[in-house]
Formats: structure tokens, C-alpha cells, sequence
């Protein structure tokens, strides 16, 4: 099996380097990123061999232990693997700047996260089908696409919920000590329901607790670049160019005919007879089509670009999941030593709710910024809850400049709403319920982080305290409205060819990780693109031609 895998990675960069040194221009489809998304986009697109696909990624290779070992995920930030975005000081937060973090690789976000498989809330999906009008969105439809396209289910047989024969290997956390069992019953003894696993039947429930799922095998990375990409780079009609920025979309009035990249210290073109596809994640995204002249009037004027089609909705809505982390001083800590959660608690603060807007990990060692660390004290060991919550708030991508390599400017505007810091407020009351459970007290000295209990303290708790799980999503948002930037087949509005497959076309942030959510968005794409290719004016295969030539 090694030798294999071996003579295969050798046939992978033999034909990488051939493709990429005779690089031609013409290409039947084009995919901007090989994140999550832009990974399965690719990859299915290639799977007929008679269709040429390009894909340009900003990011280097994966071949990297700070990769494949899925327990030095925090080592990645502020790395190389890292877009290294920062939001911009917040008055709310005290005038801190929060780190955004973005991979910046092959795999994108799936090759530098904590590898946890979450698949989004059954109110999630119906959400995005109400909003888009489209009942594939819908959870029926997208559960079928997990069960019989997406899911390699390793553990015990669920075939209502779970597929076996899919690309991406899910499996349950891996020997669980006794600290997560105990988590798991002190989150029961508290009103959440335990599930046999954190997807299936708990993704369709007010709020529950389980052992993760999570894309590991045999104690290595998983990411959807080695899942999907990868398999097919052997083939001699999909090139793969990594450290190529995509500085520009071309147009043919208002149909995209390709894309302007640099890359190796030379500008290039690369034409796409079909469309081409954008999977740069909810910051770049937004940002290429601003720059290319997609977007808000005003916004593209301050900077000097040319407006091609009036997108208002282009670069707002951004969101995600904002962080916290509660601490407790350990025991002992019963924790194995590696920064991954074995379980995960979901549950609402507030009934009329349709989903959690709640979760929780819990990890060795303290969660906590700079501006509380002072808080903590001398402590020989400690235990965190990291909590996430869905925000109100929404911000914005700006940009500051018309080229590829000017910083865009991202304001996150955490605590924008007031609603979010009263549920703030009401979300910490049941992590700490389950931290001080009876189940833990083994485990558990006493709670070092919040502490605190009258309402000033905690509020300034979480104003020096508040930080992100990075499940950056929203800013070119999927729906029929004046406040959308794609349909529901994630096409741009008043566009032809273009089209954008990437979390932020989610109209809301999913509940929990977004790595699973991006793999249906990209399975929607390619089969959005499989069934309306004729459509479009597109003649697959005639590398560059169309209805029009």
C-alpha cells in the first residue's frame, strides 16, 4: 500500500510539472481555489475526461507534517498557511483586533482545521432552500448527498443518516478517555440529549451532546484536497497551479471568458470556454469581484474601479461564529494531550430558535486571550469549554485599493447587535452548568475563567475575551433578493459564466464547522453545472469555443 501510494505521488508531480510548464490558455473551466469547495468543484468536473479544467490556487503544497498531523492545527495560524487577514480594531471589543484566520493552501480551510465533520442543522438547509427558492438546498436533498455521494462513514452502521461509499472518510472520535465521558454525562445531567453521534438524528433536534465525528485516518489528515483533488491529478485534463493569485475576471461584456493570474513574478491570462468558478472563501471572493467590477457603486468608485454590474450585497452579511473559552483548574486533567475535542454540546438560548445557536468543545489547557490571561492567575493546570455562538451582528469587506495585492479591510463588527451580548450572557450560564456538573467535579479544582458573576465584570469579560471559531461566510449570499449576490445554481446576478461556490454564498452561518456545508456547496456546483452546461452556451471539451464563436 505504501509503495502505491508512493508510485502514485510520483505520477501526481510528473504530471503536475508537464501540465504546469506547457500551461495552455485556453481551458474549458476555470476554478479559482483549491479550498473545500473549489476541491470538489474541480475534481467532479474533471471525472469526465473529455472536459479540461485549470485550477489556480493562491496557497504552496500540503505536503507538510504541520498539515498531515491533524494535532498541529494551531501551529498553522499566522503561518504561511495562513492568509493572515485581521479584522479591524473594534470599539466594542475594547479596540482589539481580531486575527481572521484563512487557509492559504491546497485543501484551503480543510487542510489547516481541527478536522471536525460537522454537517449543518436540518433548519439550516431548509433556510438556504427557502431563501434561494430551491428545494435542492433543502436538508432531504442535501441529507441524500451525504448518504450517497460525500460520506465514507466509519463508524457503527446508520444507513438512514450515514453513507459508506462517498469520498470523504468520516469517523467517530478515537479512544475517548474518561474526562469526555464525563463531559457527555454532565451535559445530560443539564437537559442536553446524547446521540450516538454528533450528526444524523442530533442534526435534526433542538440541542444534544456526542463524541465528534471527524475527517482523520489512521491519525492523519483528511483534508477534502486529499479526498477529492487529489485522486485525479494523475490525469492529463485537470492542471493545478499553486501560488497563482487571481488578480482579475475577464469579461466579453457581461459573460466571464476567463481570468488574469500572477504567478511565478509573471501576469497571465487563461481563458474558460465554459465558466469559471470562484472558491476563494468569504474574503477574497468578494474582493476578486469587487476588483473586476462587481459589486457596490460607491464602494468600486472610492477606488477607482470601473462598475460592470450593480451588486450591492457583494462584500456584506460577513459573519461567523464568534468564540470564548471558559476555564476550570484541573485535578487532574483526564484530557489526552492534543489540542482536538473528543465531544461537542449544541443547545439554544432561546426556544423560538429553529437551530442551536450554541455549541462547545472542550480542550487541555486555558482558552483566553491576552486581555483576560491576567485574570487567570497561578493555575498548574487547567481545562477549557471553547464555546461558538451564531451572531446577529453582520460586517463587511472593503476594499482599499483596485489591484490584487492591496489589503482589503474587514470589518467583523462583533457585538454590533446588542442582541448578542445578552445571549452571550445567557449561553456562558449553560457551559458553565455543564464545567461544574457533578459528572466533572473528578476532574475539576473550580472555575478560573469567567469567575466572575455580577453583569459589568462579564461583560468585560467578553468585550477583552470575544474571538472567532473562523467559519467566515456570507458575503456573496445566495437568494432571489436585492440583497443577494447568486441564485440558487450560484450563478452571479446579471452575469453569464460566472459563477461562485464557497461559504460565502451561505445566506446564515451553518450550525457548527462549516468544512462539511462547503463540501455540499461544491457537490451542488459541479452538479448545477453538470445539468445546465448545454444551457449556458458551453460546448465542453473544444477547449475555449462556444455557442457564440
Amino acid at each position: 500500500m505504501e509503495r502505491s501510494a508512493e508510485e502514485f505521488a510520483g505520477r501526481v508531480r510528473a504530471n503536475q510539472n508537464r501540465l504546469n510548464s506547457e500551461i495552455g490558455a485556453k481551458f474549458d473551466y476555470i476554478v479559482c481555489g483549491a479550498g473545500t469547495s473549489g476541491s470538489v468543484v474541480a475534481a467532479r468536473l474533471a471525472a469526465n475526461p473529455n472536459v479540461s479544467v485549470l485550477v489556480l490556487e493562491a496557497g504552496g503544497s500540503d505536503e507538510t507534517d504541520m498539515i498531515m498531523n491533524p494535532n498541529r492545527w494551531p501551529m498553522a495560524l499566522g503561518s504561511e498557511l495562513d492568509w493572515g487577514f485581521v479584522a479591524e480594531p473594534n470599539p466594542r471589543l475594547n479596540g482589539r483586533a481580531i486575527p481572521y484566520s484563512m487557509g492559504k493552501v491546497l485543501g484551503g480551510g480543510s487542510s489547516i482545521n481541527v478536522s471536525t465533520w460537522s454537517r449543518g442543522h436540518q433548519a439550516d438547509w431548509d433556510f438556504y432552500a427557502a431563501q434561494s427558492g430551491d428545494a435542492a438546498w433543502g436538508y432531504e436533498a442535501v441529507l441524500e448527498l451525504y448518504r450517497r455521494r460525500i460520506e465514507a462513514w466509519a463508524g457503527s452502521a446508520d444507513p438512514d443518516y450515514r453513507g459508506r461509499e462517498g469520498a470523504v472518510h468520516v469517523q467517530p472520535a478515537t479512544k475517548p478517555s474518561a474526562f469526555s465521558f464525563a463531559l457527555l454525562e454532565g451535559a445530560e445531567s443539564v437537559g442536553l440529549q446524547r446521540f450516538p453521534n454528533a450528526n444524523g438524528h442530533m442534526m435534526e433536534s433542538p440541542s444534544g451532546c456526542a463524541f465528534v465525528d471527524e475527517t482523520v485516518y489512521d491519525g492523519r489528515r483528511r483534508s477534502i484536497f486529499r479526498s477529492y483533488l487529489y485522486p485525479r491529478m494523475a490525469e492529463p485534463n485537470i492542471t493545478v497551479v499553486t501560488g497563482a493569485l487571481v488578480a482579475r475576471i475577464l469579461f466579453d461584456r457581461c459573460r466571464a471568458t476567463g481570468v488574469e493570474f500572477r504567478c511565478q513574478e509573471r501576469n497571465l491570462r487563461a481563458t474558460a470556454g465554459c465558466e469559471v468558478i470562484l472558491c476563494l472563501g468569504a474574503i477574497q471572493t468578494p474582493k476578486l469581484l469587487m476588483q473586476s467590477g462587481i459589486g457596490d457603486e460607491d464602494e468600486l468608485r472610492r477606488v477607482g474601479i470601473p462598475l460592470l454590474q450593480k451588486l450591492p450585497a457583494v462584500g456584506r452579511n460577513l459573519h461567523d461564529h464568534v468564540a470564548f473559552g471558559c476555564v476550570w483548574e484541573s485535578k487532574d486533567t483526564g484530557l489526552p494531550p492534543v489540542p482536538r475535542s473528543q465531544t461537542v454540546c449544541f443547545w439554544k438560548t432561546n426556544a423560538a430558535l429553529d437551530a442551536p445557536n450554541f455549541y462547545t468543545f472542550a480542550r487541555r489547557g486555558p482558552e483566553v486571550t491576552p486581555e483576560n490571561a491576567a485574570l487567570l492567575g497561578p493555575t498548574t493546570d487547567s481545562w477549557s469549554m471553547v464555546v461558538g455562538m451564531r451572531p446577529e451582528s453582520r460586517g463587511a469587506i472593503h476594499l482599499t485599493g483596485p489591484h490584487a495585492g492591496d489589503p482589503v479591510r474587514v470589518d467583523a463588527n462583533y457585538l454590533g447587535d446588542p442582541q448578542d451580548l445578552k445571549d452571550l450572557m445567557a449561553g456562558l450560564d449553560v457551559a458553565r452548568e455543564i464545567g461544574n456538573s457533578a459528572a466533572l467535579r473528578p476532574f475539576t479544582e473550580r472555575e478560573i475563567m469567567p469567575a466572575a458573576r455580577n453583569r459589568d465584570a462579564l461583560e468585560r469579560f467578553f468585550r477583552n475575551g470575544l474571538g472567532t471559531f473562523w467559519h467566515q461566510c456570507g458575503t456573496a449570499r445566495m437568494s432571489h433578493d436585492a440583497a443577494s449576490v447568486v441564485d440558487a445554481r450560484l450563478k452571479v446576478h446579471g452575469i453569464d459564466g460566472l459563477r461562485v461556490a464557497d461559504a460565502s454564498v451561505l445566506p446564515r452561518v451553518s450550525t457548527g464547522n462549516t468544512m462539511a456545508p462547503c463540501v455540499v456547496i461544491g457537490e451542488q456546483a459541479a452538479a448545477f453545472l453538470g445539468a445546465t452546461g448545454s444551457l449556458t452556451g458551453c460546448i465542453p471539451g473544444q477547449k475555449g469555443r462556444n455557442l457564440q464563436d
